[in-house]
């Protein structure tokens, strides 16, 4: 009896076999034959991406994908070559073929965003994405010690928040005449949206910084001022954002202040190479410092830093000055008779940088403006 079960299974295979070859084989080339086939063409298209043979990888990825068009992966990888060639059409159409056969593909949702944003201009696209970052569900996947993705995850999402609030400023700043009166509106979507960003990406200081630019074109110049400042202790080698503080405080009529930051600013892009936007700042300088000297004879100066001089410490007291506290830079004569800097230069210049003019006034309670 058990002799005949198996002679009968046997049978019941081949049969089988033979039904499938002879009325299935679409369905066998379709599933089988061409996903091996295009998976194959997809790992020499990988292949020649690493030895950066990027003309064939793009033919590979094309030939792999017209036979396993379910490949994500190799959708994402497609995407950003094009993107490299600056075929940005050909990237949007991948990257959503990516998330089509993928659609918590997180990293593909963010480059099509950008690419919608940054190249292209279709800034409602754009934000829909970043949207469906936030708002898509991801598995937490944890092994103690071994991995996590909770970190990645909470990074994506402040990487949406801050994608987010520059597209809304973006599309804020290309309006038409007949649209401004959505400026405003989209400008504090973006405020929001970097508001958001910074609490998630909190050692950012571009998150801070295009934070502090949305608050100054909203005329709030108390937080944009406060941004500023954090970028600046963030990034203090960051030429714009003493810059940008420095007409701020220029507005503000605070032309001392201005001065300090515009020095700053001069510094690091003297030292960028960047002569055109040194002479700039230079000129600005210049302006600021003449404003500075007529200002000083006005009457209403001389009561604004009698105020000044009156305002509270935010953290209502003061720090005691550490003793033998070093305030000066040291120089030494090295062995070929040539005068250097000490050591300590580069530590003085640092916290130099990264000590905003203003910050005593922006964080105080009262905001005149």
């Amino acid at each position: 009896m058990k002799k005949f079960i198996k002679y009968l299974l046997r049978i019941l295979l081949i049969v089988g076999l033979i039904f499938v070859f002879a009325f299935k084989q679409n369905w066998i080339r379709v599933h089988i034959v061409n996903r091996f086939e295009g998976m194959f063409l997809v790992y020499k298209g990988d292949r020649a991406l690493r030895k950066n043979k990027l003309s064939y990888a793009i033919e590979y990825y094309n030939k792999g994908l017209t036979l396993y068009p379910k490949h994500y992966t190799a959708w994402y990888n497609l995407g950003n070559l094009y993107v490299l060639y600056e075929d940005y059409y050909s990237a949007v159409d991948a990257y959503t073929e990516a998330i089509k056969h993928n659609p918590k593909y997180v990293t593909a949702r963010m480059n099509l965003g950008i690419i919608q944003a940054e190249k292209l201009g279709n800034f409602d696209a754009a934000i829909e994405q970043y949207n469906k970052i936030l708002t898509t569900k991801y598995h937490i996947w944890a092994i103690p010690i071994v991995f996590s993705n909770k970190r990645s995850s909470k990074t994506n999402r402040g990487l949406a928040y801050y994608n987010m609030g520059r597209a809304y400023r973006q599309k804020a700043l290309y309006l038409t005449e007949q649209e401004r009166y959505q400026e405003v509106p989209l400008l504090m979507k973006s405020a929001d949206a970097y508001e958001k960003a910074c609490k998630i990406l909190k050692k950012n200081s571009d998150a801070r910084f295009n934070l502090a630019l949305d608050y100054h074109l909203l005329g709030n110049y108390r937080d944009a001022g406060r941004n500023y400042c954090k970028a600046i202790e963030l990034a203090p080698m960051n030429y714009e954002a003493h810059y940008n503080l420095a007409i701020l405080l220029r507005r503000m009529k605070r032309f001392s202040d201005s001065m300090a930051e515009l020095e700053k600013a001069s510094l690091l892009i003297s030292t960028s190479g960047i002569s055109a936007h040194a002479d700039y700042i230079f000129g600005i300088l210049a302006d600021v410092s003449h404003s500075n000297i007529d200002f000083s004879s006005d009457p209403r100066y001389q009561q604004m830093s009698d105020k000044d001089n009156q305002e509270v410490d935010f953290k209502k007291k003061k720090k005691k000055d550490k003793k033998n506290e070093k305030t000066e830079i040291d120089v030494l004569l090295s062995d070929d008779g040539k005068i250097r800097p000490s050591k300590d230069l580069d530590k003085i210049m640092m916290k130099d940088m990264s000590t905003c003019a203003g910050d005593k006034y922006f964080r105080n309670e009262i905001n005149e403006y």
